[in-house]
């Protein structure tokens, strides 16, 4: 089905929205490719391995064979548009998932039947978590050796703890596995032809009947307690129909109480038709949500939008990103009314009107043009100048501010600078159109150095940020060691006082100020009070104050990082009636703060990260022994599939710089790792950073 072919008014009813997540390498892309074409969207299948998948369409992605950005798509199945948004499995771009799954209504989360829950499985698990979405389970790769379905299940109750009840269970495993039975139906289903296009049901295998129907005495009763009718049936003894059960299993997923489990192998071209089923039979639609919660920037009350046509338009921009064939793109989930192109919105969250150009349905990075986007749809907007991630676009007359979307701090950082002095210009602005593309890139410039220090969530996030640099805006660039983002802290309590005064021909600056420094929960950030009572200080240079004390928290005394976890209470001081003003008051602030911190003990803060190392058994000890020497506390070690064993561990971020060229000579180029940000804990006195 070609762009200029696909249909254009859908019911909301009809539409699903969801996301493809899981864990790197689980069969995401290939999984949408084969929907894909199976919906009719595209007329040959591509391949991660080859480079030539739809959604994988960055040179870095076809490369790398991994999905760095998200990828947006639209196909139909069973008269249903479903909007498709395949996120990247690998922690350095979790930002990506995180604000598509903001905006979705459904996920379709893939597992490994041989890995089972990986790490980043679970951090996609906690970002649906999160955002309460509704999701189903697809367990993928059953024809590789070493697969069990089973096992999964029981991994994904144990370690996410989720209510997962399988609807479908596979027809064998790893070099037999023929098929899927789906238990609601009581069929089995094969899959046949040259592209596993064609669908066969017939009636379960007695080999697999037994297992099926013992499956299925526990699915029926789960579904059965969802809706009170059915259940009343179902204690009567009264058989349930195929129709009650789907619809009892829709209710139960759209409400969080249950989560179906599919299978199948996406590579192998088997089982991908039942989940375009399932997408369509269980995960809601953009009426079956909630409306969505606002802040009225006007009155500061909350308001609610839901997804009507009728309703006053309100957007959400969870994506900016530059196109190569249309140029800066911003990608908004409308969640109410309607808006056509050329109409001018207000951007609420920065209070400024945009006009909507061109509205474009996107697949990958092809658009093609239509006239308006209304409530539950997905689309991109060419043309909006000011609006960056997170900014509600509405109505003007119907002022709405959404709840914005939130994401980690970068851990990793490294200096660029350009080759030729001339190009120093080009640097900056290419550095500026990534920082808006992504918002776990912080750009700075290093005020003694004047090099320009971009950070991220990884060595992998900094390196395609280097390659982009090069090959989209054709800067080359020296780039430097990659640093570790430390932070500062202090271990006791301390008083610090600031006296700023300045005495001039006309009117001085007075501020005078005493705070109380102690530590803070760790992650609480700045904790600041006022004690401050009477007319000691007056409450309006309060406000000045705290800004004093963010300002000093940018730089620590100790080696400059950013402070972190301090508690600062504001004790003391005195003003002038005459001199004191703002400035006056957040000058001492600074002095203040700078003076109680160094006398508060101060100490580094390192980033600690959450790996997980799978290795052949016969290099356990060594792989073991290596993590010691880089300061990994070892939390547990379990077999995994085959003769691998897992070892999960938390590790300082500076001690794991090239580890993965470390693991390959351990273990003969067998074991892998994934690593993500966990934590900040102190810097051990005998360890640099």
């Amino acid at each position: 089905m070609e762009l200029s072919q696909v249909p254009e008014a859908v019911d909301l009813e009809k539409t699903r929205n969801i996301g493809i997540a899981a864990h790197i390498d689980a069969g995401k892309t290939t999984t949408t490719e084969r929907m894909l074409y199976y919906s009719g969207r595209i007329h040959r299948m591509g391949d991660v391995d080859d480079g030539d998948t739809q959604m994988d369409w960055m040179q870095q992605e076809m490369e790398r064979g991994i999905t760095i950005t998200s990828a947006a798509t639209t196909c139909y199945w069973r008269e249903h548009r479903i909007n498709i948004i395949d996120t990247p499995g690998h922690v350095d771009f979790t930002a990506e998932v995180e604000r598509s799954l903001r905006v979705l209504d459904g996920m379709v989360a893939i597992m490994c039947a041989v890995g089972g829950v990986q790490p980043q499985s679970e951090t996609v698990w906690r970002q649906a978590d999160k955002y309460r979405v509704p999701r189903v389970v697809f367990v993928n790769k059953l024809d590789r050796p070493g697969a069990d379905f089973h096992d999964v299940l029981h991994q994904m109750r144990s370690h996410l703890g989720a209510h997962v009840m399988a609807v479908q269970i596979p027809m064998g495993s790893e070099d037999s596995f023929e098929g899927v039975i789906d238990l609601i139906a009581r069929q089995a289903i094969r899959f046949s032809g040259d592209q596993g296009e064609l669908v066969e049901y017939f009636d379960i295998p007695e080999q697999y009947r037994g297992q099926a129907e013992l499956f299925r005495e526990h699915l029926v009763p789960v579904l059965a307690e969802t809706m009170p009718e059915l259940e009343a049936k179902y204690v009567e003894g009264e058989e349930l129909s195929e129709a009650e059960l789907r619809r009892a299993a829709r209710a139960a997923t759209v409400s969080g109480h249950l989560i179906p489990v599919l299978c199948g192998s996406a590579l192998r071209n088997k089982g991908v038709q039942p989940l375009l089923d399932a997408v369509v039979d269980y995960l809601p639609s953009p009426a079956d949500v909630p409306p969505i919660e606002g802040e009225n920037p006007k009155s500061g009350r909350t308001e609610l939008r839901s997804a009507q046509p009728q309703e006053p338009f309100s957007a959400l921009v969870f994506k900016v990103f530059s196109n190569p064939f249309v140029g800066h793109l911003s990608y908004l989930r409308c969640y109410s009314g309607r808006a056509k192109k050329g109409d001018t919105v207000l951007n609420a969250t920065a209070g400024r009107r945009e006009r909507l150009g061109r509205i474009l349905r996107v697949h990958a990075n092809r658009t093609e043009d239509i006239d308006q986007v209304s409530a539950g749809e997905i689309v991109a907007v060419a043309g909006l100048k000011e609006s960056t991630t997170g900014d509600t676009l509405c109505n003007p007359a119907h002022p709405i501010v959404l709840e914005r979307i939130s994401f980690p701090e970068p851990v990793i950082s490294m200096a660029v600078e350009t080759k030729k002095t001339a190009d120093e210009e080009r640097l900056i602005e290419a550095l500026q159109r990534l920082e808006a593309e992504d918002p776990t890139i912080w750009l700075k410039t290093d005020p003694d150095t004047g090099q320009q220090i971009i950070s991220g969530m990884g060595e992998l996030h900094l390196q395609i940020v280097c390659d982009r640099l090069v090959r989209e805006f054709s800067v080359e660039t020296n780039i430097g060691k990659p640093q570790v983002a430390y932070k500062e802290t202090i271990r006791t309590a301390a008083e610090g006082e600031g006296r700023f005064v300045r005495q001039t021909g006309g009117r001085g600056q007075y501020g005078h100020v005493i705070l109380q420094l102690e530590p803070a929960e760790a992650g609480s950030g700045l904790v600041f009070e006022s004690e401050i009572r009477g007319n000691v200080i007056p409450k309006e240079f309060i406000p000045a104050i705290e800004q004093g004390v963010e300002e000093g928290m940018q730089a620590g005394g100790l080696a400059g990082y950013p402070v972190a976890d301090v508690k600062v209470t504001l004790t003391g001081g005195s003003w002038h009636e005459v001199d004191s003003s703002d400035v006056a008051f957040k000058i001492a602030t600074v002095m203040a703060f700078k003076d109680g911190y160094m006398k508060a003990d101060p100490a580094l803060l390192e980033p600690i990260m959450a790996a997980e190392i799978v290795t052949p058994e016969a290099h356990m000890g060594d792989v073991v022994n290596d993590l010691n020497l880089r300061r990994a506390s070892i939390g547990s070690m379990r077999s995994a599939a085959g003769d691998t064993q897992t070892i999960a561990c938390l590790v300082p971020l500076a001690t794991m710089f090239g580890y993965s060229t470390s693991l390959r000579n351990l273990t003969q180029g067998r074991g892998t790792y994934t690593m993500e940000p966990h934590s900040y804990q102190l810097v051990p006195d005998n360890a640099g950073a």
